[in-house]
């Protein structure tokens, strides 16, 4: 199965995490498919914190992708 899940980078205690489509098998920061966009979750002010290719997550959950949890949290909390 693919899945959209967030992968973690940064540095300690400075996390920043792509949003990266990959084969539910594969590790957490491993191999992916393809990075559709990222997430910052410590963004100051006037910093974007979310930012996603529409277009590829569409085709992605088009053909069967599905988003973890978490990346469904952060699609509905986005503003449009």
């Amino acid at each position: 199965m693919v899945v959209i899940r967030l992968s973690r980078g940064g540095a300690k205690a400075r996390p920043f995490f792509s949003v990266v489509v990959a084969d539910k098998r594969t590790r957490r920061d491993g191999r992916f498919i393809e990075r559709i966009g990222f997430y910052n979750p410590i963004a100051v002010a006037g910093e974007e914190k979310l930012r996603i290719a529409q277009d590829r997550l569409t085709y992605w959950r088009g053909v069967g992708a599905q988003a973890s949890p978490t990346v469904e949290r952060l699609l509905a909390q986005k503003p449009a």
